[in-house]
């Protein structure tokens, strides 16, 4: 079969799955998360399973789009806001990622948006406090740490029903 000349032939073999969307913009919870989604360790011959989106960018037909917030109120509030205008219908409804600033449970007020929201997300998956992410450089140096792997493994379970 000959290539498809408009589309360059790493992308063909590249299977994306997600569609990251950080609410705070990227930073190494997101970079993180981001390295997480893609199987974190380079070694995946399919290619990336997720990709950051920027801002008013859309998300690619037959994408999972994903929101990646912080645990604080206004993190919540942020994702109040996008998801209450979000385009059903026309967009599956998000994943939310909810990283913990901190290492204890979310304010009661946000705790409270989250459950709020739920029924309008495909899912929610809580990292917790993981405090290589304070100390990285990169987000290989973060994923390098044990905690934060566990936790990579678990959320790549979770996003994929496992």
């Amino acid at each position: 079969m000959a290539p498809n000349p408009v589309v360059p032939a790493q992308l063909e073999r590249t299977v994306l799955r997600y569609g990251l969307m950080p609410v705070h913009g990227y930073d190494i919870a997101s970079a993180v998360v981001l390295q997480m989604l893609n199987g974190g360790d380079g070694d995946d011959r399919r290619g990336p399973r997720a990709r950051g989106l920027g801002p008013g960018e859309p998300v690619p037909h037959g994408v999972q789009p994903v929101l990646v917030t912080p645990s604080t109120v206004y993190g919540t509030v942020q994702v109040e806001a996008i998801v209450r205008n979000w385009p059903t219908g026309t967009l599956p409804a998000p994943w939310l990622i909810v990283v913990a600033d901190v290492p204890a449970r979310p304010a009661v007020a946000a705790r409270y948006r989250l459950r709020a929201l739920g029924g309008r997300l495909a899912g929610t998956a809580y990292l917790p406090y993981l405090p290589a992410l304070r100390s990285a450089e990169r987000p290989e140096d973060a994923l390098a740490d044990a905690a934060v792997a566990r936790a990579a493994v678990q959320l790549r379970a979770q996003l994929e029903g496992k």
